[in-house]
């Protein structure tokens, strides 16, 4: 089966993989003078779970209601609270990982996708997510949806009228922006009368439902192309009446492009789909290091969502081993990646619970500052933060190579000038405190993550 949306990311993923560092500390560069994201949304990671690993584009509402309820359960005390139905909700037909080519979406009089009623029972007679929406907020849940970007190829064929122009779709539509992996859209030519107001029109629709979270596709690849509609959905939320969080979808985000879109999003991409392979985890290691000096309340570089637990539309469990699964979430913790499993929460166990929940392990991701990288050895991966109050260091170590290895950091390295107490925040317990080093076997692929002060 063919589980990824996108089929560029494996040779850039083991092209990255091999960067090697060299063994020289280094001081980490200092960020560039950049604005903060004018939006008050996201001061902190975003946190919650996504149907795409698990579903595909298949939920159905009753999956989804039965799913928001073990999240509410089973994750939202630990801060857990946006709840996204993926791809593909407005398609009455999907069935898999794989698009029908010629799609008949559900669709209003102007040309907005709603959802498929054969699968969203309540969506009939225009309530659209409204209660669906309703029901998540209810649990204490935000609500949040995944579009394409642009405007649906259905709705061009048939010409449908714009909300509130005197255009059609076919006046706004460019047929020769395609998205390379999905039959569903095309393209919006913002220099076209009515294009801004497509985008409007659209996010008032999903503000009239209750939508808090917006994951946007095909927005990030090739970025320069698709800013103008980045420009374009970010000024829509601006306009809709409710405070919408937005996600960018695919990556690889292009660095030289961070300032326009920490301006323009809370998240964004940094990679194209990420499945549990060790070869895709390792490189999102590189990627997560140059993104450091765009990290901040409003702006989070997105390394994807977590494939833990049963995935695939339960044709397997995480190919990630129980070590390359704590390295994964020591990553995503201590560079302030969004937190968004991506398992079947139907299924979750009590080891990849433990592991989402661990409330020392998730401080960091959330309330830690200072997030930096430091190269010191080929094959070991070592990053510190500090703690939000300032008070204490945190410190991940990785082991990257096939072989188990003894690491020793000098706690001059990551700032630490002093004798400290030392606590293993996986274990939840305290260590011999430490004067000038910490030292620790690694097993391959295995992680640590430590709290000095």
């Amino acid at each position: 089966m063919k589980i990824s949306r996108r089929t560029m990311f494996a040779a850039a993923a083991a092209s990255l993989a091999g960067v090697a560092q060299k063994a020289v500390a280094i001081a980490p560069a200092s960020s560039p003078s950049l604005p903060q994201p004018a939006s008050p949304l996201a001061p902190r990671p975003p946190m919650g779970w996504n149907s795409w690993n698990s579903f595909a584009g298949t939920i159905t509402e009753d999956q989804a209601l039965e799913t928001a309820a073990i999240m509410r359960d089973a994750l939202l005390p630990s801060g857990y609270n946006v709840f996204t139905i993926d791809i593909q909700w407005y398609e009455p037909e999907a069935s898999s990982y794989t698009y029908n080519a010629n799609p008949v979406p559900a669709l209003d009089a102007h040309g907005r996708l709603v959802p498929a009623p054969n699968r969203f029972p309540s969506a009939k007679g225009g309530a659209g997510f409204a209660p669906i929406a309703a029901k998540v907020h209810a649990m204490g849940l935000q609500f949040g949806i995944h579009v394409m970007r642009g405007i649906s190829r259905h709705a061009v064929k048939l010409n449908l009228p714009i909300l509130g122009t005197n255009v059609r779709a076919q006046d706004i539509a460019d047929t020769t922006s395609i998205c390379a992996w999905n039959p569903d859209m095309y393209g919006v030519d913002m220099t076209k009368p009515g294009a801004q107001a497509y985008y409007d029109g659209l996010f008032k629709l999903y503000a009239s439902w209750g939508v808090d979270f917006i994951k946007m596709d095909d927005m990030s690849r090739p970025y320069d192309s698709r800013a103008p509609e980045i420009e374009a959905a970010a000024t829509a939320i601006a306009r809709c009446g409710r405070p919408m969080t937005l996600s960018l979808s695919p990556g690889e985000t292009p660095l030289l492009r961070g300032d326009h879109v920490r301006r323009h999003a809370q998240m964004w991409r940094i990679s194209d789909d990420f499945w549990d392979e060790w070869a895709q985890l390792e490189a999102q290691f590189t990627r997560l290091e140059n993104w450091t000096p765009f990290r901040g309340p409003g702006a989070w570089p997105d390394a994807d969502m977590l494939p833990l637990g049963r995935i695939a539309l339960g044709d397997r469990v995480s190919r990630f081993t129980p070590d390359e699964q704590q390295t994964l979430m020591t990553l995503w913790s201590i560079t302030r990646s969004p937190l968004i499993m991506g398992g079947d929460l139907r299924h979750l166990d009590a080891a990849t619970l433990a592991l989402l929940t661990n409330p020392e392990v998730l401080a960091v991701n959330q309330a830690s500052q200072d997030n930096r990288p430091h190269f010191l050895e080929d094959g070991l991966r070592v990053w510190s933060a500090a703690s939000e109050d300032g008070e204490a260091r945190y410190l991940a170590l990785f082991n990257l190579g096939t072989k188990t290895r003894n690491v020793s950091i000098p706690l001059e390295t990551i700032g630490v000038k002093q004798a400290m107490t030392l606590r293993d925040l996986w274990a939840r317990r305290d260590l011999t405190p430490v004067a000038k080093h910490v030292a620790i076997p690694l097993r391959p692929h295995a992680s640590a993550l430590f709290r000095l002060g």
